[in-house]
């Protein structure tokens, strides 16, 4: 049984069939795209248990008892849009949109890693513990596994920055990240 954005879902899989096929297949959840099929793309990238994974690298069987949340549990029960997806919109953070449910998948878990003091390459060993700030080099390198070939990395790397800024606000106990020193078009 999985539990898949809020539904137990009990399905009767083969043991070889990968999460996203189950959700894409069994469950019509269609948002979560298959990109490489490797885990090098990010397209695939849903919500396990909270942390962002690679559902085309998951056996759905090695999932029972989790919850999965994709592109499509993300707005609330009312059909009201997650800040992310609604700070996508006013960012023009997608062009064709392939990329969009994993980077917001993504996203959402960066925000969560970084509230939760988890460190990246960027925020480097030797910083105060507490939650991350995230600056623009910071979610570059924290979004480097999901690949947008339409190169819209600006765009959602301004609508996640705007989305943590909002919660930083909330939570005035974040510690700055170390300073960008430049801006690469790329996230990679």
């Amino acid at each position: 049984m999985l539990r898949v954005n809020g539904t137990d879902r009990v399905l009767d899989l083969d043991h070889r069939v990968t999460l996203l096929d189950a959700l894409r297949e069994s469950l019509d959840l269609t948002g979560t795209k298959k990109g490489c099929d490797h885990g090098q793309c990010g397209a695939c990238t849903v919500l396990v248990d909270g942390r962002r994974a690679n559902s085309c690298l998951l056996l759905a069987v090695a999932q029972d008892g989790s919850e999965v949340t994709t592109v499509e549990g993300l707005a609330d029960a009312d059909g009201t849009p997650h800040p992310l997806q609604e700070a996508f919109l006013a960012h023009d953070a997608y062009q064709c949109g392939y990329c969009t449910p994993g980077q917001l998948c993504s996203a959402v878990g960066v925000l969560a890693e970084a509230a939760a003091g988890h460190p990246s390459h960027v925020t480097g060993a030797a910083r105060p513990p507490g939650p991350v700030a995230l600056s623009a080099e910071e979610i570059r390198e924290r979004l480097s596994g999901n690949l947008c070939r339409c190169g819209a990395y600006n765009g959602i790397v301004e609508a996640v920055a705007a989305v943590a800024a909002a919660e930083e606000g909330a939570d005035a106990g974040a510690r700055p990240a170390p300073a960008a020193t430049g801006t690469p078009d790329v996230i990679a």
